[in-house]
């Protein structure tokens, strides 16, 4: 048997993608606002990073 027949006997089974898409969604949008928020010399300072070694 392959692993999509195990899958397809699960009840409920469709609440995962619904949920790793809400996980994503959120995730992204943080990310999204964080970016848009974070303090500009924090940015300056992060680009340098590599350039501090």
């Amino acid at each position: 048997m392959k692993f999509s027949n195990y899958l397809e006997h699960i009840t409920g089974v469709s609440i995962y993608p619904l949920v790793s898409l809400g996980l994503f969604v959120v995730f992204f949008m943080g990310v999204l606002i964080w970016s848009y928020r974070i303090d500009k010399n924090e940015i300056e300072h992060m680009e340098n990073l590599p350039l501090n070694d």
